[in-house]
């Protein structure tokens, strides 16, 4: 298992190499690779397990029974999913699915919580480090909520790409996701947003080529 970097990781930072080592035993980390499109774990099920993106990246969607599909995260290199449900035991709303090929850790973080032993510093980190995972992830779904609060196409475009670039401190960047996958984040039929796109280019307030895009003030030139 090649975990080069992972002491970096949110989940396992402020630990030795050898707390590392013993939190990684204790949790039973295992790796597991996925192809393009496969789900790695399906709505209905319970697991355990929080996930690890070591390579790669997934994304959290919902899919109900009639078809329709709706992104609610993405998810890249050494970031997590599935860390509320583990935690609570709660069956699985979501569909968690491999964006490209990927490697994932799975770490058992229930051990934690039935662990009756005496405490060790590595023990506290990792409580610490889940509980800033749990609330950065709530940042995350009070972001999409506010997205999508707009009614219009073009609403749902500039609040989501607006707070790209605060996040980013920049005008100009990428995004996670393919037009479709932003379609269905914000919840929009991607015909119609890449329609609102193409005239809010031609307006001249943004620029964009496939995932990368440049926010223009009014009086700035376009390339």
């Amino acid at each position: 298992m090649n975990l080069e970097g992972i002491e970096k990781s949110r989940l396992f930072q402020g630990m030795t190499a050898k707390e590392l080592s013993s939190c990684l035993d204790f949790l039973d980390a295992k790796e597991k690779r996925f192809r393009k499109d496969d789900v790695i774990l399906h709505a209905g099920e319970q697991t355990s397990k929080i996930g690890m993106v070591l390579s790669g990246s997934v994304t959290v969607e919902s899919n109900d029974i009639w078809g329709n599909r709706t992104v609610l995260s993405h998810v890249g290199k050494n970031q997590f999913f599935a860390e509320t449900y583990a935690l609570l035991g709660e069956v699985l709303l979501v569909d968690v699915r491999a964006n490209e090929e990927s490697r994932i850790l799975f770490c058992n973080i229930k051990n934690l919580l039935e662990d009756s032993k005496k405490s060790s510093p590595w023990k506290e980190n990792l409580l610490k480090n889940i509980l800033i995972i749990s609330s950065q992830k709530n940042l995350v779904l009070s972001g999409r909520s506010f997205y999508t609060s707009s009614k219009s196409c073009r609403g749902r475009l500039l609040s989501y790409l607006n707070a790209v670039a605060l996040q980013t401190d920049s005008r100009e960047f990428d995004i996670p996701f393919n037009r479709q996958q932003l379609a269905d984040y914000l919840n929009l039929e991607r015909t119609n947003m890449s329609k609102e796109l193409s005239r809010m280019k031609d307006e001249g307030l943004i620029e964009y080529r496939k995932n990368h895009f440049r926010l223009l003030k009014a009086d700035e030139p376009e390339r």
